[in-house]
């Protein structure tokens, strides 16, 4: 069964390995290092990013490097955007609320006096 992008970053442990190697390409000891969980299952994950092609590998000499796939990033940002600018929009609404509640307030406040 292949997996959807989605379904790959969905676990907490991918997230943070695609964050790791967002930085640089490591090998799969080197990204086991910063987590308190086996080397197998590191490859697990490795092996499921690599499958949803947010990963590839990069073979140097004898060694393996996991890299991010910058393209299949956007994929997921792409996505995003429309749920960014629905809640952006709706934000500038809310803004406007509190800006004229508070006006409105400042009013009441003036007259009192």
């Amino acid at each position: 069964m292949r997996r959807d992008i989605f379904q790959a970053i969905a676990d907490p442990t991918r997230r943070a390995i695609i964050a790791l190697i967002a930085l640089q390409a490591m090998t799969p000891n080197a990204i086991a290092e910063n987590f308190h969980t086996t080397r197998q299952a590191v490859s697990k994950h490795l092996r499921i990013l690599t499958e949803c092609e947010l990963v590839r590998q990069e073979h140097q000499g004898r060694e393996i490097y996991y890299a991010l796939e910058i393209d299949k990033m956007k994929e997921i940002d792409k996505w995003l955007d429309q749920y960014r600018k629905i809640w952006e929009a709706r934000f500038n609404q809310l803004d406007r609320v509190i800006s004229t509640m508070s006006a409105s307030r400042q009013t009441t406040k003036k007259r009192k006096k």
